[in-house]
């Protein structure tokens, strides 16, 4: 049984290594995390808005994740134009897009404020 989950890790680590190394999305979203970890940290947000930040991370490494493999899956089908197959890519995008319009709104109602005050506090 621990053999098993442990066979089943390493696939998804292997997945999410390829993915970093293959994928500009995936090297996007980590440097945008980094920056907003290191933001959070130089602004001093509360506990309730790094849980924010770190949800929104993660939600979004899952995004990306299934769109890629939805990706990567329907080029395994063919490589040929499809409608259908465009479509699901499309879709798939758009679910991304949405996210990462509401993780920016999230993100600027958290530090927008924060540099607000910065900027008024140095005048």
């Amino acid at each position: 049984m621990i053999r098993g989950h442990r066979i089943s890790i390493r696939h998804a680590i292997d997945g999410i290594i390829w993915a970093v190394r293959t994928q500009p999305n995936y090297r996007i979203h980590f440097t945008l995390s980094i920056l907003s970890l290191v933001g959070g940290l130089i602004f001093k947000i509360s506990y309730e808005e790094f849980l924010a930040i770190y949800v929104l991370i993660f939600v979004g490494l899952a995004i990306e994740t299934v769109n890629t493999s939805l990706e990567k899956t329907s080029d395994a089908i063919t490589r040929e134009y499809n409608h259908d197959i465009k479509t699901a890519k499309d879709v798939a995008a758009g679910a991304m897009l949405f996210f990462a319009i509401g993780a920016l709104a999230v993100a600027c109602a958290i530090f927008i404020p924060k540099i607000w005050l910065l900027f008024i506090n140095a005048s």
